[in-house]
């Protein structure tokens, strides 16, 4: 699989990938998140610009196809942690390790962030228990920092709060030194 930023005539491909990965939150009840609009394409040209935007492409097809994106991430620092915007994979694409490599590269990219995190449906079964597989603990209110705050108020306007939501961290991995020469 292969993780690179996504070129700009790739974008309407995101978006498709979007509203595939929000069809099944519809055999849970949850058609307004089903029926949300994927990133704009000027928000998706913002992150692309600003190196916070990768997608994870899929093999060759047969005949040599060219590799088209399965999935992507979007990412923004907040309060010196990386903030995983959005997160999506295809579900042709599902339980094949591609969100979790996502967010792996993105950490890789942004190395000095204190640790990662994230906002999410509590109750979700690919959301909140997924994240905590990957290491992502839910956080006590009192422990949201004020930009997990501000986060949360903007989805609380934007109607999100319909279902239990939670926000989640996970430490960012020790870098180790470089090996020193000559030993």
């Amino acid at each position: 699989m292969n993780i690179s930023l996504p070129d700009a005539a790739e974008l309407p491909l995101l978006r498709d990938i979007e509203r595939a990965a929000g069809e099944p939150f519809r055999a849970l009840g949850m058609a307004a998140i089903a029926d949300d609009e994927p990133p704009s394409p000027a928000e998706l040209t913002r992150y692309r610009a600003a190196r916070r935007l990768l997608a994870a492409y899929g093999e060759r097809g047969d005949g040599g196809a060219p590799e088209r994106p399965v999935g992507y991430l979007m990412w923004e620092p907040v309060d010196n942690c990386l903030h995983i915007e959005q997160v999506s994979v295809h579900p042709d694409h599902a339980r094949r390790g591609i969100g979790r490599a996502l967010i792996d590269r993105a950490e890789k990219d942004w190395p000095q962030a204190a640790a990662l995190t994230l906002t999410t449906f509590a109750e979700v079964p690919w959301n909140a228990p997924y994240y905590e597989r990957l290491g992502f603990r839910v956080l006590a209110e009192d422990e949201l920092t004020p930009g997990l705050r501000d986060i949360r108020a903007a989805e609380a306007r934007h109607g999100l709060d319909r279902w239990p939501r939670v926000c989640m961290r996970r430490p960012a991995t020790p870098r180790r030194p470089p090996e020193t020469m000559g030993r």
